[in-house]
């Protein structure tokens, strides 16, 4: 089986240091995942994912069938809208196991392509004492 031509190819986040550094970019906030993305500044490298589910969210086989999940929504319907030289963090919620997959994929392709809000200056996010 071969990959259709149309389809772009997602690279992986792997080690935990990667993962922390996304952790530092934008955070987009969703009913069934937390999507993290950070712009590495390399516009001709390709996008990287990574997926989170973390142990207050069921067994071994209910986080594998959420990770599965998610890895398959990115596979056919987000990978498009993944911007070249930015990594992406998905951090599931306990909703993706019951959530039907066509919404799933959806929400993950809205929460892609969305434009960063304007985001506080550290200045004017502080709390003065």
């Amino acid at each position: 089986m071969t990959a259709p031509k149309d389809k772009i190819a997602v690279g992986r986040l792997k080690s935990r240091p990667q993962f922390l550094a996304v952790r530092a970019g934008e955070k987009r906030k969703g009913r069934l995942f937390l999507l993290e993305v950070l712009d590495r500044k390399e516009p001709d490298a390709p996008a990287r994912v990574g997926f989170t589910v973390t142990k207050k969210h069921g067994n071994a086989v209910e986080r594998n069938r959420m990770r599965r999940r998610l890895k398959e929504a990115v596979r056919l319907n987000a990978a498009f809208a993944m911007q070249p030289g930015h990594d992406y963090v998905v951090v599931a919620r306990r909703d993706v196991l019951d959530a039907p997959f066509q919404q799933l994929a959806a929400q993950l392709a809205e929460r892609i392509k969305a434009r960063p809000r304007n985001t506080r200056s550290p200045a004017t996010g502080s709390r003065k004492e």
